[in-house]
């Protein structure tokens, strides 16, 4: 049987920008994946205070893929009762024909230890940790998960000689280490921008940007 490789990317998307679109097509092209599934975060543990809700959230990440087959948002998060803990979106979204790739970036699995169940997530997906702004590879060498990764090839994916790195486990699952092209824009800054009345032209998708000014989000952000 052949199975359908499904990347897991989820977060705040409190607005979901290009950053967020070129990362996921990035995951997809080198990772050869069959499509990548946007999850907006329901009620995570650590949410900071947000300013869009989380249907306000679904919604712009769903105009923000249209007319992009390979990508899709699940609304499973909002779905759930309760926090939203990443071992349980990934238990519900299991299926016998597909094997899934649970996208993170350096920081996110550099906290992974605290975590629900982090061993058995790892047993469950495949684990791609991307590269993100103002973190380092080499950073992470001390990570009990990743003892199989030298400092040199953690070297070469910080200094781009390398652009993809996997290690194999032991429970049949792979760790790919994967450096994508990081668009140097986070969601804080297009929010505060909006509450600066800062245009945000080459940030984010014209129809994101709409759905901003018709539903007039950010514009009292602290």
């Amino acid at each position: 049987m052949t199975l359908i490789k499904t990347g897991i990317f989820g977060g705040a998307f409190n607005p979901i920008h290009f950053g967020h679109l070129k990362t996921a097509e990035d995951v997809l092209n080198k990772l050869s994946l069959d499509s990548i599934v946007f999850i907006p975060a329901g009620n995570p543990p650590f949410r900071k205070p947000g300013l869009a809700d989380a249907e306000q959230m679904f919604e712009m990440a769903e105009t923000a893929i249209a007319g992009r087959p390979e990508f899709e948002v699940s609304d499973i998060e909002l779905r759930s009762k309760g926090k939203s803990y990443t071992i349980e979106t990934v238990e519900r979204m299991q299926k016998e024909d597909t094997e899934l790739f649970l996208v993170i970036g350096i920081d996110a699995f550099s906290d992974m230890p605290l975590w629900k169940e982090p061993d058995r997530l790892l047993s469950m997906v495949n684990l791609v940790i991307i590269s993100r702004p103002g973190y380092s590879f080499t950073g992470l060498s001390s990570s009990p998960y990743l003892q199989g990764a030298s400092g040199g090839i953690l070297e070469e994916l910080d200094s781009g000689e390398r652009d993809i790195f996997s290690l194999f486990c032991s429970n049949d699952r792979t760790i790919f280490l994967c450096r994508v092209v990081n668009v140097n824009v986070s969601s804080s800054e297009i929010r505060e921008r909006i509450s600066r009345g800062i245009d945000t032209k080459y940030l984010l998708p014209e129809s994101v940007k709409s759905y901003i000014i018709s539903h007039r989000l950010y514009k009292n952000n602290s």
